[in-house]
């Protein structure tokens, strides 16, 4: 039996201390010359390469931010790729480690990506999804919250200012290319695999974020960054995850001419460097039931010829299975090139990628011209980003950059602007004086760190409050003793964390902790549900009656939601998205904080 008291002492949160370094005026991305730098114009260099390694200059592999050993195998088959097939470049991912996903160590990463520039006879383009800011592949940079917090403070100055610090901790890191922003429009609530990485639902509401984005990445010419609009042609009215099975977008050309294409349009307008494309069949636009990556409907007649596009197409990874389902690594691969892809991004087998794209070019299947544009377009995007200057980052400027308050403090402010409310008949926000409050917090796995920015915060405000973490490996004896013990609280503030996963195919809460948050809710004690993450997870429980979102779950949104339950802050964050049931677009509670007045600034 698990008592209350006892409860509060199973669980120990540690302080996260925020490292923060000095601002600087140099060059975020002050790079040094390299031996090996190439000179010249990009024909020129396209001049020096065989049909192998032109084709090799289409592929971005996968590759993680950490440095090796030199005699790891999975280390030496990636120095052969970047060697000897002289691939076009690399992404940097994350590793999972125990379940969990392990950022990389900002110093090991920029000396690895150095060594590897070295290492390559054409620079390396090095790319990662930093939708928000380095911090979604990096450990130690600036925790700015997910795009969906960006729509809900509706603040498109701060993101510009996202752009613009993505910019530079990206180009301090080393990455010349950085894939965001999303510009999906996510109106579907049970969309399993956009959701919060979304602006909202509303079509110019992230047509704006996708504008402002673009703006502040590209505002300084100094740390100019590649950045790229995905998925196209709209990924947001899908109810599959691409990276289990073929997505589908099931509407009229009309419908997706007024809505999906419109963040696109304003990426193009506002001079996006690359366009994404997603692995879901459009049949508004391709009548066979295939995924845009391999449709030259969709890629050139869609995108090149009616949208006016002239940058760089590059496909989804393409070790999805809405790809991997339907094609060989090597057909896919001949495929997207056909269609218009000009970058074929992390096959799961590159020496067959580049085997199937040689064997259509050798049948007359794919001409060498069109190889050459694609390549053209390539090497002019790192001569854009100067690697034909100069390949290598300093390192003794990195701490400036990565660890600059300025960007902590940027961060914060969306998330505390971001924080929503849209229900409270039990006013429970602020948290009311006296009494005893209790606090549940539900993580999706048990070597989950969060929550502990969160708790740390609240209990700094009431010592005396009693804490509980769950999550799906928590035994149902555990639970239910938890429900009991919870029975007895003045008011319980829920807080849970549910984020997007890749191959998970929903985002939901477990079904234990579905079960145990009913058992809470029947308890019929005040219950504050603070989704951290997912914002439709209200829909699931009609009967809470004090609802509030942070549409985010890093520490920064952490802070923020213990920070608008003890009324450090006010509350003014408008849901950007639809919730079926609850909300609308632009709904929100005004709260004001403890000592304001009660008037909506």
């Amino acid at each position: 039996m698990c008592v209350r008291e006892r409860c509060a002492k199973l669980v120990l949160f540690v302080v996260v201390g925020v490292l923060s370094g000095s601002v600087t005026h140099a060059r975020a991305a002050t790079v040094r010359k390299s031996s090996k730098a190439g000179r010249g114009s990009a024909s020129a260099v396209l001049r020096s390469l065989s049909l192998h390694d032109r084709i090799a200059q289409l592929i971005i592999v996968r590759e993680y931010g950490d440095y090796p050993r030199a005699d790891d195998p999975e280390y030496k088959a990636f120095l052969r790729l970047v060697r000897e097939d002289r691939v076009g470049g690399f992404i940097v991912a994350n590793r999972l480690h125990d379940g969990s996903v392990v950022n990389a160590e900002p110093f090991e990463m920029a000396a690895f990506i150095n060594h590897m520039q070295r290492e390559a006879r054409t620079p390396l383009l090095v790319a990662s999804d930093f939708e928000r800011g380095a911090s979604m592949r990096v450990a130690e940079t600036a925790k700015f919250p997910y795009l969906m917090a960006f729509g809900a403070a509706h603040d498109f100055a701060a993101t510009r200012g996202l752009g613009a610090a993505t910019a530079r901790e990206a180009r301090a890191l080393g990455v010349t290319w950085v894939f965001a922003p999303d510009a999906d429009v996510n109106n579907n609530p049970d969309n399993p695999i956009i959701n919060t990485r979304s602006y909202g639902g509303d079509p110019q509401t992230v047509a704006d974020g996708v504008s402002a984005f673009i703006e502040g990445a590209h505002s300084d010419e100094r740390n100019y960054v590649l950045v790229t609009a995905k998925h196209f042609p709209g990924h947001g009215d899908t109810a599959e995850d691409s990276h289990i099975q073929l997505a589908v977008l099931d509407q009229p050309k009309e419908r997706i001419e007024s809505l999906e294409l419109v963040p696109f349009r304003a990426a193009i307008a506002h001079g996006v460097d690359a366009v994404m494309s997603a692995h879901m069949a459009v049949s508004a636009f391709e009548p066979e039931h295939v995924p845009a990556t391999v449709s030259r409907n969709i890629l050139t007649g869609l995108l090149r010829d009616e949208l006016g596009f002239k940058g760089l197409i590059v496909t989804d990874a393409m070790d999805m299975q809405g790809v991997t389902s339907l094609f060989s690594q090597g057909e896919a691969a001949a495929r997207a090139i056909e269609a218009g892809a000009d970058v074929i991004l992390m096959p799961s087998d590159v020496e067959g990628a580049i085997r199937g794209i040689m064997r259509a070019v050798e049948t007359g299947r794919i001409s060498r011209a069109r190889i050459d544009a694609s390549v053209l377009k390539v090497l002019a995007a790192k001569q854009r980003v100067g690697l034909f200057q100069s390949r290598v980052v300093s390192l003794d400027e990195l701490s400036d950059v990565i660890k600059n308050p300025q960007f902590d403090e940027h961060a914060q402010t969306v998330a505390d602007a971001a924080v929503t409310l849209l229900k409270d008949d039990h006013h429970l926000f602020p948290m009311p004086e006296g009494g005893d409050s209790c606090l549940v917090v539900m993580t999706e796995g048990p070597f989950s760190t969060r929550g502990q920015a969160l708790a740390k915060r609240l209990e700094s405000r009431d010592p005396e409050l009693t804490m509980y973490l769950v999550n799906p490996t928590t035994p149902e004896s555990i639970l239910g003793a938890i429900a009991d013990d919870a029975a007895e609280c003045d008011r319980i503030y829920v807080a849970a964390f549910i984020a997007v996963s890749a191959y998970r195919g929903n985002v939901s809460l477990a079904p234990e902790l579905n079960s145990f948050m009913r058992d809470l809710v029947d308890t019929h004690v005040p219950l504050a549900l603070v989704s951290l993450g997912n914002p439709y997870l209200a829909r699931d429980f009609p009967d809470v009656k004090s609802y509030a979102t942070t549409f985010s779950t890093t520490a920064t949104s952490e802070i923020a939601a213990a920070r608008a339950i003890v009324g450090e802050i006010s509350i003014t964050g408008k849901t950007p998205v639809l919730i079926p049931g609850v909300a609308n677009v632009g709904d929100g509670l005004y709260v004001p904080a403890k000592g304001k007045t009660a008037s909506n600034p």
